[in-house]
């Protein structure tokens, strides 16, 4: 995955449409939440009998969706995702250790 081509993609396409002006991370944030709940939706209510019958094509969308608003608000709050990333993983290592999580869905 090449995050610095993706991420100018994403600074054309909204300076193209002049959304700059809207994309504070309050409203990307907002937009996230919609996406994540629109992924939600897809799966809400089903049986796991019934997952075969998705249209991966929609959950590939709200994926992306939910992709773009991520960066979108990195972008805007001058964060380094994959730094960010890569850091959350350091203490998530320390907070669930493999001889007290694995297998173990408690949260700590």
């Amino acid at each position: 995955m090449d995050l610095k081509k993706i991420n100018q993609k994403i600074k054309n396409f909204v300076k193209e449409r002049d959304w700059d002006q809207f994309h504070s991370p309050k409203n990307l944030s907002m937009a996230l939440s919609v996406e994540a709940s629109e992924l939600v939706e897809i799966f809400q209510w089903l049986k796991e009998s019934d997952l075969k019958k998705i249209d991966k094509e929609k959950v590939a969308d709200e994926i992306a969706d939910i992709f773009f608003y991520l960066l979108r608000i990195s972008q805007k709050m001058n964060i380094d995702i994959e730094k960010s990333f890569y850091a959350k993983l350091k203490k998530n290592v320390i907070k669930y250790p493999v001889s007290l999580s694995k297998g173990n869905s408690q949260k700590r």
